[in-house]
């Protein structure tokens, strides 16, 4: 077995969502997912098939957003493996419709931080260990940090 790290590029001001699924069904639940979830999305998504022809499946409502999925995924390379690219929501607009696909099996991150995924290679497949989510913390937040936090989120709209 080999082990890798695969740095996924994304286009800037996007998120990227990784996760496991089990059926080439995936493709088109996870797009109804999103599409209900947030009126007006803009998102690739990308699905690596594992058996019969085993190719990227891919749909979206962004080409570009589409193509950055697909190039993610090609370049994971693990079967059943599934990339969302967001570009106007976030994941935490989306997240629990994923989760509650029937196919999903796991998501192993939602970010816009730097990505990279671990891969796991044994010369018949990949598969995805884990993930390394932007960088290492820096320190403890202090109360300006704090009040800060609490202001972006309010800035964002997700708290009063």
């Amino acid at each position: 077995m080999q082990l890798s790290i695969v740095e996924i590029s994304k286009p800037a001001d996007s998120n990227v969502i990784v996760g496991q699924a089990h059926f080439i069904k995936t493709v088109e639940d996870v797009y109804e997912a999103l599409v209900q979830a947030v009126p007006g999305i803009k998102f690739g998504l990308a699905f690596c098939e594992a058996s019969g022809p085993c190719l990227i499946r891919r749909t979206g409502t962004d080409p570009a957003l589409e193509q950055s999925a697909v190039e993610a995924a090609a370049s994971i390379g693990a079967g059943h493996v599934f990339v969302v690219m967001l570009g106007n929501a976030f994941p935490v607009n989306v997240l629990n419709q994923i989760k509650s696909v029937s196919e999903v099996c796991t998501v192993f991150c939602a970010t816009a931080n730097r990505l990279r995924v671990i891969v796991a290679e044994d010369g018949d497949g990949r598969g995805i260990v884990g993930v390394i989510d932007g960088s290492s913390p820096k320190g403890v937040e202090s109360a300006g940090d704090q009040a800060d936090r609490h202001a972006m989120l309010r800035r964002f709209g997700y708290k009063q």
